[in-house]
């Protein structure tokens, strides 16, 4: 027959083992917590800093880097009155740039130079939000030399990625948002959602 010590060791193991799961179920928790508040703390240091080196941008006429390490610098600033948005445009194009805003597809033209600029962003982020523009709305592209280009919205289409092909600008400032669609979606595909900005907005020729 076991002594009353020898029934207690088992008990004693199990609640040992309960109260070490609970304390690292509750290590998680408090990191989870801390994760998810430094992540959105981080984006809003990014904003501040791109803002400031756009700012800075315009006050030397250098483009500035928001940060010593970035691949990028601000080329612009993006608003659209009716929505709220106001997002700072990045050069390059790449992964790193777009991860903190629209950017500039590299061989288009410069924001507010003759030509089409075609700026791009993530669909669940920066650019979710052209899935609520609507023609006529207005969106205006400041460069990064101070100038205001100001844009009408005159249509949107989705097409394939292979399918999409730059408008003809006939020596204007044309404007073009791209993203991936359908918006809702969690993969990367094969389409895409096209925004069409005129200065004054007439048809752009193909």
């Amino acid at each position: 027959m076991l002594s009353v010590t020898a029934q207690r060791q088992p008990e004693s193991k199990m609640r040992f083992l309960v109260r070490g799961l609970l304390i690292a179920v509750a290590g998680l928790g408090i990191w989870m917590a801390t994760q998810a508040a430094v992540i959105p703390a981080k984006a809003m240091v990014a904003q501040f800093l791109l803002n400031s080196a756009f700012e800075a941008s315009k006050a030397t006429g250098t483009p500035q880097k928001p940060w010593p390490w970035a691949d990028m610098t601000p080329v612009a600033r993006l608003r659209v009155p009716r929505l709220g948005v106001d997002q700072i445009v990045l050069s390059g194009g790449s992964g790193e740039a777009m991860a903190f805003g629209p950017t500039v597809l590299p061989g288009t033209a410069a924001p507010g130079q003759p030509g089409t600029t075609v700026l791009t962003a993530h669909r669940d982020t920066h650019f979710r939000f052209l899935e609520r523009l609507e023609v006529d709305d207005s969106i205006r592209l400041e460069s990064e030399h101070g100038e205001v280009k100001e844009y009408e919205v005159i249509g949107t289409e989705v097409v394939r990625w292979d399918g999409f092909s730059i408008p003809h600008a006939d020596g204007e400032s044309r404007l073009v948002l791209v993203t991936c669609f359908p918006f809702d979606s969690t993969k990367r595909g094969a389409e895409r959602y096209v925004v069409h900005g005129s200065p004054d907005g007439q048809p752009i020729s193909q």
